[in-house]
């Protein structure tokens, strides 16, 4: 199977209004990526300066009404935010307008400062995360629901109107806990590109773990994709997405190398990378197209 491209569109870099979330939406289809993604946060602060970003749900709607081709989805959506039904529900009609383009990621959220602000408790957070996804992955598989746990309840709870399709799931998490519950159930799996280094070594080495985690959970590690976020530097980049020392930016400017290290992330087990950008701006987008180019004809 080829490698699927994918690119997360702007959270907190900027003040990014809706034209232009629409205009880069395009520029990647146009540019022949595979997806879009967008963060879900509230409110950012603490170390980085005040800033939140638009509400993912309404957005990825409205993109799923104005793109024609690529999957979409959250990078990843914190399970937090709502209540569990309510998160299948969002899913299952996002996946209606898009016409089938949908993908759930899930996390349990990990921003404090955002919690705190929204009222949203913070404690026991993998334990109400598991509750959390065994609702949604069981009202997603077309059942109908009961359930009695310590944080979430669902009394005959089923999805109507009926989905056209089960929409798939991805778990974007390394902890070993989160793992143990997801991964017997989730159609792929997400890491960020400060979790392995940005490296085709360090990804390797922490995909051997995910295939370690799915066979200590039962599951058949071919069973589930693996989905890796690369940090790309490209000229004029301003430090939008700020870099650590240990996971260093791939330089985007040189197409045959950010192809070739793509490549090598496909080669150690990769199914889709997600690029995120430095700048995240429509023409940044457009020039993706020759690596594009590139990995598809190879």
């Amino acid at each position: 199977m080829a490698l699927r491209i994918g690119v997360q569109l702007p959270e907190v870099e900027r003040d990014v209004r809706w034209p232009e979330y629409v205009a880069m939406a395009r520029a990647a289809e146009a540019a022949g990526l595979d997806s879009i993604w967008l963060g879900d946060h509230l409110l950012y602060g603490g170390d980085r300066p005040e800033a939140g970003p638009w509400e993912v749900w309404t957005m990825l709607a409205g993109l799923a009404a104005v793109t024609e081709r690529v999957t979409l989805g959250p990078l990843v959506a914190c399970a937090g935010f709502h209540p569990p039904g309510l998160i299948a529900k969002m899913a299952s009609t996002i996946d209606e307008i898009s016409g089938g383009r949908f993908v759930l990621g899930l996390g349990s959220g990990w921003n404090d400062r955002e919690f705190r602000a929204f009222s949203i408790p913070t404690d026991r957070r993998v334990s109400r995360f598991e509750e959390a996804f065994t609702i949604i992955h069981r009202l997603l598989a077309g059942e109908r629901v009961d359930f009695a746990g310590r944080y979430f309840t669902a009394e005959d709870a089923v999805l109507l109107p009926l989905p056209r399709r089960r929409t798939p799931t991805m778990i974007g998490s390394n902890g070993p806990r989160t793992l143990s519950f997801t991964l017997p159930h989730v159609d792929a799996w997400n890491t960020w590109w400060d979790d392995y280094g940005n490296t085709v070594d360090g990804f390797a080495a922490l995909n051997a773990q995910i295939s370690d985690a799915c066979r200590a959970a039962g599951r058949d590690p071919g069973a589930v994709a693996r989905s890796a976020c690369v940090l790309v530097g490209l000229s004029g980049g301003s430090g939008e997405r700020p870099s650590r020392r240990q996971a260093p930016p791939i330089a985007g400017d040189d197409h045959s190398a950010l192809a070739a290290h793509l490549q090598g992330l496909a080669e150690a087990g990769a199914d889709e990378v997600i690029l995120v950008l430095d700048p995240i701006a429509e023409e940044s987008i457009r020039s993706l197209a020759p690596v594009v180019g590139m990995l598809k004809a190879g």
